[in-house]
């Protein structure tokens, strides 16, 4: 083909959500205290003083670290999946370190082979679920029931934007499903450590799998509660010869996570104390910010557990809410980042210090101090 008839991948895909609220941001940022950004769930707080030590210890390390992660780790993730979510009988062959939750779900359609192929996402979705399908040409369809003809269904929960908790029966019927057509139902996990007021429960529990994990995956990040972000450390957990597949692919295209970085996550999947008291810190920024968006005239809706209030005002349009919010210097996301049914909502990260998420509240209710209302 000649070159000028390729057509840039990057033009079949959808904008950036974020480049398309910079001006709102700048808007934001022009209030007289300055720019609290709550638009993005990236962590704010210190990693725990053990993982950091584990990584130092292990810089100097030369050599090619292990695709599938060393034994030592793929022990870790086992026990800590049965330990904190109730994932019992994993093998260490069926769990694989991922460089970042968002790389995996990038690559998972094409990875797994599925060009080409139905892709479902949920209604209202994180954004790289249908950008990765269609990087792999896949067709991709909305829906939180199941659809005909799925080869790669993603589920969330609890979900990111909404923190809506799906149930066991909710869970089990995607199991059938897989059962039923032999798609491959894809859970991405990543929130489960920050139960509200409903427990998460993961697709690999034995009371919604069986005991059967065939075609079955559970993606779970290290970025929530260790905050371990900027380390890009996450897992794929679930269907053995699937994960044996993954593991190939990724093997011959270098999808490795750095020796260091492995030897971090050892920590922090080992010792879960560090997940408890952040946990209890976002637990104390989501009543402040909860609170003030009710007393502000916000709806708050779903939000069972995770890192985001999904929230809505009287407006058709969160376009407005997000202006309501820039006039006080306070930047979300808008809900139609996550598809068409998030129109009318904003999402709100509870990812800033505890100072910022006072201020925050203090501005919602008229008490920040020089906020531009006009």
């Amino acid at each position: 083909m000649p070159l000028t008839d390729r057509t840039p991948l990057g033009r079949s895909l959808p904008d950036f959500p974020w480049d398309t609220i910079a001006d709102v941001k700048e808007r934001a940022a022009r209030h007289p205290g300055g720019l609290i950004d709550l638009s993005v769930g990236t962590p704010v707080d210190a990693v725990d003083p053990a993982i950091q030590l584990a990584l130092s210890e292990n810089a100097a390390a030369p050599g090619y670290p292990q695709t599938a992660g060393t034994p030592e780790l793929r022990g870790a993730i086992v026990e800590a999946l049965d330990r904190r979510y109730n994932v019992v009988g994993l093998s260490p062959e069926s769990v694989l370190p991922v460089v970042g939750t968002k790389e995996a779900i990038a690559w998972l359609p094409t990875t797994l082979g599925l060009r080409g192929a139905r892709v479902v996402i949920p209604e209202v979705a994180y954004p790289t679920y249908e950008v990765g399908a269609l990087i792999a040409g896949c067709e991709v369809v909305r829906s939180d029931e199941p659809v005909e003809g799925a080869a790669l269904v993603y589920v969330n929960s609890p979900s990111n934007p909404t923190g809506r908790v799906r149930s066991v029966g909710e869970m089990r019927r995607w199991v059938e499903f897989a059962r039923e057509t032999g798609a491959i139902i894809a859970s991405d996990e990543c929130y489960m450590g920050l139960p509200w007021s409903a427990d998460p429960v993961s697709l690999l529990d034995p009371r919604v799998s069986g005991g059967d994990n065939t075609n079955l995956l559970a993606i779970h990040s290290l970025s929530k509660t260790s905050n371990m972000a900027s380390y890009r450390a996450g897992f794929i957990a679930g269907d053995e010869a699937l994960v044996q597949e993954l593991l190939l692919v990724r093997k011959h295209a270098g999808l490795i996570v750095p020796g260091p970085v492995q030897h971090a996550m050892v920590a922090a999947l080992s010792q879960d104390t560090q997940e408890q008291l952040q946990r209890l810190t976002y637990a104390n920024r989501r009543a402040v910010l909860l609170k003030a968006l009710i007393d502000a005239g916000f709806a708050v809706d779903d939000s069972e557990a995770g890192l985001y209030l999904w929230a809505r005002r009287e407006e058709a349009d969160a376009r407005e809410t997000l202006s309501w919010l820039a006039d006080r210097g306070i930047l979300a996301a808008p809900g139609d980042f996550y598809g068409p049914a998030g129109a009318r909502h904003v999402r709100i990260a509870l990812t800033a210090t505890d100072a910022k998420i006072k201020e925050a509240a203090d501005r919602l209710l008229g008490n920040g101090g020089g906020e531009r209302l006009g």
